[in-house]
């Protein structure tokens, strides 16, 4: 099947997210955020966050359906996020496209969430990127993959040892009084600022790193780097701050990324998860990129954070390969290994 017709289904923190697609075209991408109960809180609050799939599920499918111009009859497949993520939320989802994929007699597909980051690139441009490096970098999740097939063969080559790097950026947002989510906060603030003005700490890029983890991440002491600067600094200027710690989040996460692409012989990089959407690091990337002569792809801002597009992205490759559906029931996995691709 060229051009299955897919509903996924996303759930694994705070976004209840719905997307269709035909084949490679993305005709719906519906996403109820429940960002805002959560932000008084300074994190996502498990609890809230299941409820709040509870109540926006059915509605947000509906309206994705609607946008799509479909039937739920006319789905050639279902996919939904089956992990890794917050248990309850997925528990939503696996278990509405369990019930819907049943109803309507079709297949499911379980795949993994951080596959599914890496998926959505496919739904903007029609050429192959197998094989290529994939950054993947989110509140949850910093990981460097090597993507031979998205459907099937995923190497992790090296993640985060600690903070992820959206989770540095919420708790350094959060020092800086600058709100919740993070990281639209610190990029925003870092505009007005330089990116040179502090010269931060870069985790894991000394010598004996290279030689024994050169593809891990680790943003703790840079958190701390970063904490202890504005104690014993009362004139900090905050737009300085929060460009200079973004600037140094970005320098590892490409130098890691460049090195991997030229260790493989890859000249492929995708980039992809919420932190992707940083405007430096787009920026950054496409220069350096550029000039190293690697093929960049990064998403729209838009399907850089969680969405269904991606899930649903995903399933029709799965589809298209022929890959074994998701057979009889199946637990929602909170902590599957990207190796997996699917249930």
């Amino acid at each position: 099947m060229s051009e299955p017709l897919v509903l996924g289904i996303e759930t694994s923190c705070d976004e209840t997210a719905i997307g269709i697609v035909r084949g490679r075209t993305l005709l719906a991408n519906e996403i109820a955020s429940s960002v805002e109960e959560h932000a008084r809180f300074g994190g996502v609050v498990p609890e809230i966050a299941s409820r709040a799939h509870l109540e926006a599920i059915l509605p947000s499918i509906e309206r994705a359906v609607k946008d799509a111009k479909i039937s739920l009859k006319d789905l050639d497949a279902i996919a939904v996020t089956a992990g890794p993520g917050l248990v309850g939320a997925l528990l939503v989802g696996t278990a509405s496209a369990s019930g819907l994929a049943q109803g309507l007699g079709i297949p499911l597909y379980g795949v993994n969430h951080l596959a599914a980051h890496v998926s959505v690139d496919y739904l903007t441009h029609d050429l192959p990127t197998d094989p290529t490096i994939a950054l993947l970098v989110s509140g949850g999740h910093s990981s460097l993959l090597k993507v031979d097939d998205i459907t099937g063969s995923i190497t992790k080559l090296g993640a985060t040892m600690d903070d992820a790097a959206g989770e540095a950026f919420d708790k350094i947002a959060r020092i800086l009084d600058l709100g919740f989510p993070g990281g639209p906060a610190i990029d925003r603030e870092a505009r007005n600022g330089s990116p040179t003005a502090i010269d931060f700490p870069r985790g894991l890029t000394m010598k004996s790193d290279w030689e024994t983890r050169p593809y891990d991440f680790s943003f703790s002491g840079l958190k701390t780097a970063v904490a202890r600067y504005i104690e014993q600094t009362p004139t900090n200027v905050r737009a300085d701050v929060a460009a200079s710690f973004q600037e140094a989040v970005v320098d590892v996460l490409l130098l890691k990324a460049l090195a991997a692409c030229k260790s493989t012989g890859i000249d492929s990089l995708v980039i992809a998860g919420g932190v992707a959407a940083n405007s430096r690091l787009r920026e950054v990337a496409t220069e350096r990129c550029a000039k190293a002569g690697i093929q960049l792809r990064i998403p729209s801002p838009a399907l850089c954070t969680d969405n269904g597009a991606m899930v649903a992205a995903l399933g029709s490759l799965m589809v298209s390969a022929g890959r074994p559906a998701t057979q009889g029931a199946f637990d929602a996995d909170s902590s599957l290994q990207v190796e997996r691709v699917s249930l």
